[in-house]
């Protein structure tokens, strides 16, 4: 493949890429009840119970409202709770309840399963570099954030 092409089709492909597994996920999520988003919220809070709602916020890249719903939503299924910080009651902090342990084996069974699905084909060792090339393009793509921060930061600084 040339530059030229890469060039034209990287950023189509890699949204479509992303695009087709989320709708994926969603149908598949559907069957044990559950959203994409929601499965989501749940992994993100069994990696680091005791989240603060606006860090998982952060984490998620979602606005406050939009978490909140989610939250309400798996709370009102018995997987979520929320418990009042103890330095601060203003601040309410994550935990899975007992009943959200089977369903995320369940979905573990399920992220193994979508990524078979997506990976159907592909040599587990290009699989692997796949996957290493992916996390060098977010890294690329951090650092390229980074300095456009600080770019505009000084500019900023400098006309302000």
């Amino acid at each position: 493949m040339t530059r030229g092409s890469v060039d034209q089709h990287f950023m189509f492909t890699l949204a479509e890429v992303q695009r087709l597994l989320r709708a994926y996920a969603d149908k598949q999520a559907a069957r044990h009840g559950i959203t994409r988003a929601q499965w989501a919220v749940l992994a993100k809070v069994e990696r680091a119970e005791g989240l603060k709602q606006s860090e998982l916020a952060e984490l998620m890249e979602l606005q406050p409202i939009t978490l909140t719903r989610l939250i309400d939503k798996l709370c009102e299924h018995g997987w979520l709770e929320r418990r009042s910080d103890d330095s601060d009651r203003r601040v309410k902090r994550l935990y899975l309840r007992k009943a959200a342990r089977p369903l995320l084996g369940k979905l573990s069974g399920l992220r193994s399963e979508l990524t078979a699905t997506a990976l159907a084909g592909i040599a587990p060792s290009d699989a692997q570099r796949l996957l290493t090339q992916m996390e060098t393009i977010k890294e690329n793509l951090r650092n390229a954030i980074q300095v456009c921060n600080a770019d505009s930061h000084r500019k900023e600084q400098r006309h302000g």
